[in-house]
């Protein structure tokens, strides 16, 4: 790939990057707790899978498939009450996969403050009508840099 194939391949990543930036906001209803009256982490990890699918939906344009989701950290219960967002970004692209962060912000309904909760990663493939890893990003060959 030619210094300028990659600047432009660059240049369409960064972009579609930034338009696939995703935030969800909820509520923590009493439905979505544990004994403890925090969030259910089952419940969290739903919609981080749910946010991070967005996200790399938007990059991608494509089907895609959640094939792991890396290590997640809860740092700080979010109790019954609570506003969360969800934030993804896409963190890496790859040839056929995209691996994309997602951030929980924990924030009191009735008082000012936030403070981040939970991270993880997940990755998708995207994949065609017969459910096989297809390339993520139209445009451009990996090996030659050239449109396709």
């Amino acid at each position: 790939m030619s210094p300028q194939q990659q600047r432009l391949r660059d240049e369409l990543i960064a972009k579609r990057i930034a338009a696939a930036k995703t935030h969800v906001v909820k509520a923590v209803f009493p439905f979505t707790t544990n004994h403890h009256e925090t969030l259910f982490g089952g419940q969290a990890l739903s919609w981080m899978d749910e946010t991070a699918f967005i996200a790399a939906t938007r990059f991608s344009r494509k089907s895609l498939v959640t094939v792991s989701s890396d290590k997640v950290d809860f740092t700080h219960p979010i109790p019954e009450g609570s506003v969360v967002e969800l934030v993804a970004d896409i963190i890496h692209v790859g040839r056929t996969s995209l691996k994309v962060e997602v951030n929980i912000f924990v924030e009191d309904m009735y008082r000012d403050g936030v403070q981040k909760a939970i991270t993880g990663v997940f990755s998708f493939v995207a994949i065609g009508d017969d459910k096989r890893p297809i390339p993520v990003l139209d445009g451009f060959d990996e090996e030659t840099g050239l449109s396709n």
